[in-house]
């Protein structure tokens, strides 16, 4: 009896208090534009708006566990040669991805890339709500613009698209 009453206790608990994950995955659900994107370097934790001060991105999640991220550099143009295409390739970073949320963790598992070295992969961030605005952090990895710097990180700021 005493066992049976505990087990109660907990799924009555379990009922009364929702987890937190249920709450950030509807927090999460819709557009958002990108606001701020900054690059940390492991090595001497310098941070540079690599990106130019005004990038332009956003990022969707939805319902169904999908997402899609599109970020571009400032003072992107049209190209004319070769080798502005070269160039417009590293100024943009792109990507759609089935995600799971686990504790202050966004997995996306990368089914489409603008660089196909990401299809297959997991790629974790850290997101924290403030009101309107979702700050993401990438984890350390190494840099497909700059390898010769080492480890970096993305430090970016969204705000929700009303």
């Amino acid at each position: 009896m005493f066992k049976l009453k505990w087990l109660v206790v907990l799924v009555l608990f379990l009922f009364a208090v929702p987890p937190s994950i249920a709450d950030d995955h509807a927090k999460i659900i819709g557009v958002w534009k990108l606001v701020s994107h900054e690059t940390e370097w492991q090595a001497t934790g310098k941070r540079e708006s690599d990106k130019g001060k005004n990038p332009a991105g956003y990022v969707i999640y939805t319902p169904e566990g999908r997402m899609m991220v599109i970020i571009t550099d400032e003072g992107r143009e049209a190209p004319k040669t070769d080798q502005d295409r070269a160039n417009l390739f590293k100024s943009v970073f792109a990507y759609a991805a089935a995600y799971r949320i686990e504790g202050d963790k966004l997995i996306n598992k990368v089914d489409v890339s603008w660089n196909p070295v990401l299809v297959g992969t997991e790629q974790t961030r850290f997101f924290k709500f403030d009101g309107d605005r979702l700050h993401i952090v990438s984890a350390w990895m190494l840099s497909i613009r700059w390898p010769e710097k080492g480890m970096h990180r993305g430090i970016m700021t969204f705000k929700r698209v009303k």
